[in-house]
């Protein structure tokens, strides 16, 4: 479980450094766009109080609680499950990002009532109206690798 633990820290870690970084240190907030690799990456401030592409954006705080609550049931139940089916190395380093992407994205929430956004991407003629930060990258990385790698450690 030392796997699951460390993947979570540094996924937690990084999301949380890096949005101090844009937020505030570079004061992504205010200037709001910051040209990094156009157009390829560029840093696009984003306050998300719902979920996924904006869903539940209008919703009250409320909605904030909840989802709060959902994520931290959500990171609490990969937990479960890794430690009780011991996936191998892959499928808990899968459950730790997903869980440090999730717990990440909770600090969020209670600090600044939204999840900071700020990593957009576009290419080949395709602009991306959407940003995404750390956590989510963690998030998904987490579930495809949990999907992939979720199961029982296979026994030789």
């Amino acid at each position: 479980m030392k796997l699951v633990f460390w993947a979570g820290f540094w996924a937690f870690l990084v999301d949380q450094a890096s949005k101090y970084l844009v937020v505030h240190t570079l004061d992504l907030r205010e200037v709001g766009q910051i040209e990094v690799f156009p157009p390829f990456l560029n840093f696009h401030m984003a306050w998300n109080q719902g979920i996924n592409f904006g869903l539940l954006a209008d919703s009250s705080d409320l909605a904030r609680w909840i989802l709060i609550a959902i994520a931290i049931l959500i990171s609490g139940f990969v937990y479960y499950w890794v430690s009780k089916d011991r996936p191998g190395k892959l499928g808990l380093i899968a459950g730790g990002l997903l869980i440090g992407g999730a717990l990440g994205n909770v600090v969020d929430r209670l600090l600044y009532g939204a999840v900071a956004d700020f990593l957009n991407m576009s290419c080949c003629g395709f602009v991306n109206p959407y940003a995404f930060n750390v956590a989510d990258i963690a998030i998904f990385a987490g579930a495809l690798g949990l999907a992939i790698w979720g199961g029982p450690k296979k026994q030789a």
